[in-house]
């Protein structure tokens, strides 16, 4: 087994740097979307039972018919709390229950009355309270209308494709027969009895799977009338907006640990997020298909007036040419249970979503400076040089990272003891600088019967089971592995125990966690995974897949968090991701290559995750494979500083790049761009605040602050920080300049290095060099800094704040300022902050208490800068310091001596 161990890693990291596409599967060999997507629109067997309707005060109920076998569904309506609508459907008596999706939602959504305002044989007319929205039951074919007054906002099942496909059962013949029977009439050819390949057992290259439950796929189909432009479902490697999947693969969510994976295609990735955004100049939606199994989605464009539901619109608002987009989401197994989010803002539908899974955390202040990784720092020895390196070349940084070879042969939660014989000494030697590290914690357990952890797991019966009742073992980097079943609340309560200092040998409080290969990877399965039928206690893996690496991070962060006493925020990185993810920590865009479109799509990427709550995530700079031009590598630092996580990594075959290994006119750029992201930590800070408190993403595409723009609608090359800051990333090679979009008709930008001042609504050349970052401050903002640069951001604890306030043409700004201590719970459980508004308004600038007072803080604002078009002031009277730069219209005002915790007003006169 060695060997052939041996041989599956060597085919993993050599031979051609690209994915493998024939070991991942494609529509037509996934027996259940082969067979949903060969089903015709308009022909649902599905009717509404209206005779069957109950109405509570807190849910609808009806039944559903399937007359062609017969079979009774029940359709479950909610009306939850800020303008969402639930929509659940399951067999009404199933032989055995399907899978629902447990811990993804946070706590009882609150619910709102629904009323029938209507009801005949044809449908009802049900009231959903806000702005004279209703809901349309029709009762054959079934399906569902939202509308708000005359206008059709969403319609489910408007083209016929619902199916619950088939029903739970066990094997026996007459049930087969009956399901068999019902699969060909709904066929593509209609009606040949012929036996159809997939429906008890599935075979891919050499793996089988077994379906003992039979075929047990759902499918729903959503119309969006008006609406052209769709987002979301990562994880994918490919633009912001959404393609149509007409004639070719739909999008898959299946997390896979995909080698090298390709750029601008609908593969699965490492990270499977069900939330489409759906957007037009009017009007900002969601739909969260809460479904942890292998999900396939389907996008159509055209015409309203193409379907059976655009003849209704075009009776309703006398068009036939509307825009349209239809959606379909077909899953391999589960219930449907969809939360329709109507907005109308984005900034809504964020809301809508956090209310359901939950915000982002809040990352310790140091996860947001600078992060230095590769595969693998060899030594002890080589953790101390390169922490040396980059205090000898002024390079500020936060965390340094330990892959899977600081381990005592891939046994996590151990150390190699040779090559780091004393970690605390190592550790201490970091915290003597107020930095930190971060060291890899995998889910596959190497099997040795002389290592606690798996021992442990064994006697606790708490590993994954395969389909005879043993337990599941695959390959993976220790050899023959055991996967630990995380769905389990025990195994993740013993997992959080772990990372206890007295059990986690070796570790200290500035030790945080990594955890990669969590989709789960597993070397010698299917499409490199865990089989479908293995066994998570009575469910099986086709049920929970999705959700395993969102349950390994949650239980790794439970257990940072637990070791402190609950008194630390945590910082944890997964590879793997489900909906509820951004709960628990970081994500990042898996093993990318150092080429140049694996630069730019890093910012799509981002931006599609920052959509659907995950904010804290990045790419590895400079590539994970292959090895970066020096030109690459400054560029992807320079976009890298300007993205939430920031984390340089390689892979172990390629060659050094620590930032000073380029020569000292690329070691300066770099230094640059880091330093850059260090001055504006307190911005970052406030924002991920936000994040946390509100659910709005940090990383955003420009139509969210500018939704009715169209220019915004697909650009994808520039981004903003929360609403004040707007980058343009240099990403070709060679540029010599980029034409950036400056939004908003009326307003205008400020170029941060220069403080030249550019109109909004324009597209601006801008002429580059290899120093160049192209960022933006929004007129109307204000936005803290630090200039003081140290080596870590806690040694710039204490350090001033700077203002900078950029006037819009009415001459005013606001801002806010966040502070706290960086790294506790106390700004949740003591109340322990600081939160100020920010004001320039009739040439005074004002500092107000907004949410909460602390008097632990008495931190000193030395500086402001003022970006207005002042003209002269050279007979300017303040009671400071001041300088006035009139080429550039910049007005600094030196040692103001105010406390960031107080309230205060500088009167320029």
């Amino acid at each position: 087994m060695g060997l052939l161990l041996g041989l599956c890693i060597s085919l993993l990291l050599g031979g051609s740097w690209a994915v493998d596409r024939g070991n991942f599967k494609t529509c037509d060999q996934s027996a259940f979307c082969k067979r949903q997507r060969a089903l015709k629109p308009g022909q649902s067997p599905y009717r509404a039972l209206l005779d069957t309707l109950e109405l509570s005060d807190s849910r609808l109920t009806l039944q559903l018919i399937n007359d062609n076998n017969k079979v009774h569904l029940l359709l479950e309506l909610y009306r939850l709390q800020g303008n969402i609508t639930r929509v659940k459907i399951n067999e009404l008596k199933p032989l055995k229950p399907r899978y629902e999706v447990p811990d993804v939602l946070v706590g009882d959504q609150p619910t709102e009355p629904l009323s029938v305002l209507s009801q005949d044989d044809n449908g009802v007319v049900l009231s959903l309270g806000a702005e004279s929205q209703r809901l349309i039951v029709s009762a054959r074919p079934f399906r569902l209308d939202i509308m708000e007054g005359p206008e059709v906002l969403l319609s489910l099942n408007s083209r016929g494709l619902f199916t619950l496909f088939c029903h739970l059962f066990s094997l026996f013949p007459l049930m087969h027969q009956s399901c068999h029977l019902y699969l060909c009439q709904q066929a593509e050819d209609g009606g040949k009895d012929k036996e159809e390949d997939g429906l008890w057992e599935e075979t891919f290259k050499t793996h089988t799977d077994s379906k003992p439950n039979g075929p047990t796929s759902i499918s729903l189909d959503f119309s969006l009338p008006g609406v052209e432009h769709v987002y979301g479902i990562p994880e994918h490697a490919d633009n912001l907006k959404l393609k149509t999947t007409d004639g070719g693969e739909p999008y898959r969510l299946y997390n896979l640990d995909v080698f090298q994976y390709e750029l601008y295609n609908p593969m699965a990735l490492y990270g499977a997020v069900p939330v489409m955004l759906a957007h037009n100049a009017q009007r900002t939606m969601g739909i969260f298909w809460l479904n942890a199994a292998e999900t396939w989605v389907d996008i159509s464009s055209n015409t309203a007036g193409k379907t059976v539901f655009g003849k209704m619109l075009d009776f309703v608002q006398g068009s036939s040419e509307t825009p349209q987009t239809d959606v379909r989401w077909i899953s391999e197994s589960g219930i449907i249970d969809v939360f329709i989010m109507l907005g109308p803002k984005p900034s809504d539908v964020f809301s809508q979503y956090a209310s359901l899974t939950g915000t982002q955390s809040f990352p310790p202040l140091a996860g947001l400076g600078y992060h230095q990784c590769r595969w693998n720092y060899n030594d002890q020895d080589d953790v101390k040089a390169v922490d040396q390196g980059f205090d000898q070349h002024d390079i500020p940084y936060d965390f340094i990272w330990l892959d899977i070879e600081h381990t005592d042969g891939k046994r996590y939660f151990t150390w190699d003891p040779e090559k780091f014989p004393q970690p605390k000494e190592m550790l201490h030697g970091i915290k003597d600088k107020r930095r930190k590290m971060v060291a890899i914690v995998d889910p596959h357990i190497k099997v040795d019967s002389g290592y606690k952890i798996h021992s442990e797991i064994r006697a606790r019966d708490l590993y994954v089971k395969n389909k005879d009742g043993g337990d599941y073992e695959g390959w993976c980097w220790p050899g023959n592995s055991g996967y630990p079943d995380f769905t389990n609340p025990e195994m993740r309560a013993w997992w959080a125990s772990m990372f206890a200092y007295d059990k986690y040998e070796g570790s200290m409080e500035n030790l945080y966690t990594w955890n990669d290969m969590n989709e789960p990877s597993v070397f010698n399965g299917p499409e490199v995974t865990m089989y479908k039928d293995a066994m998570h206690g009575k469910w099986e893996h086709r049920d929970v897949h999705n959700l395993y690496g969102l349950y390994v991070h949650m239980a790794t962060t439970d257990g940072l968090i637990q070791r402190s006493g609950g008194t630390e925020r945590p910082f944890v990185l997964t590879r793997a991701f489900f909906a509820g993810s951004q709960r628990y920590g970081a994500v990042w865009t898996g093993d990318n290559a150092a080429e140049w479109d694996h630069l730019k799509i890093s910012i799509p990427m981002c931006l599609s995750l920052g959509l659907v709550g995950i904010s804290l995530c990045g790419a590895d700079v400079g590539g994970f494979f292959k090895s970066p031009s020096a030109e690459l590598l400054v560029r992807w630092y320079q976009t890298g500083a300007y993205q939430p996580f920031f984390r340089a990594h390689a892979h172990l075959d390629t060659p050094r790049r620590e930032p000073w290994l380029f020569g000292p006119e690329n070691t300066a750029l770099i230094r640059d761009a880091i330093r850059q992201r260090y001055t504006l930590l307190p911005y970052w800070y406030q924002q991920f605040y936000q994040a946390h408190k509100t659910g709005q993403p940090v990383m955003r595409p420009l139509w969210v602050e500018y939704p009715k723009d169209t220019a915004t609608f697909t650009i994808d090359d520039e981004f903003l920080i929360g609403q004040d800051l707007l980058v343009h990333p240099v990403t070709e090679e060679g540029a010599r300049g980029v034409t950036a979009y400056l939004p908003g008709q009326g307003e205008v930008w400020y170029d941060v290095h220069t403080f030249q001042k550019h109109n909004g609504a324009q597209n601006l050349y801008i002429p580059v060099t290899m120093s160049s970052i192209p960022v933006f401050q929004r007129g109307g903002s204000i936005v803290p800094r630090k200039v003081r640069v140290r080596r870590s951001s806690d040694c710039m604890e204490n350090d001033p704040y700077t203002l900078y306030v950029a006037l819009s043409p009415q001459r005013v700004a606001v801002g806010e300022l966040y502070i706290d201590d960086g790294h506790t719970f106390n700004f949740q459980t003591k109340k322990e902050f600081i939160h100020r508004s920010l004001t320039f308004a009739n040439n005074a600038l004002a500092s107000r208490f907004l949410t909460h007072l602390c008097s632990c803080y008495f931190l000193l604002m030395t500086l402001f800068i003022i970006l207005p078009d002042m003209g002269t002031r050279s007979h300017l009277k303040t009671s400071v310091e001041f300088e006035f730069e009139a080429s550039m219209s910049v007005l600094t005002l030196r040692k103001p001596g105010m406390n960031a915790g107080a309230d205060w007003t500088v009167v320029l006169q």
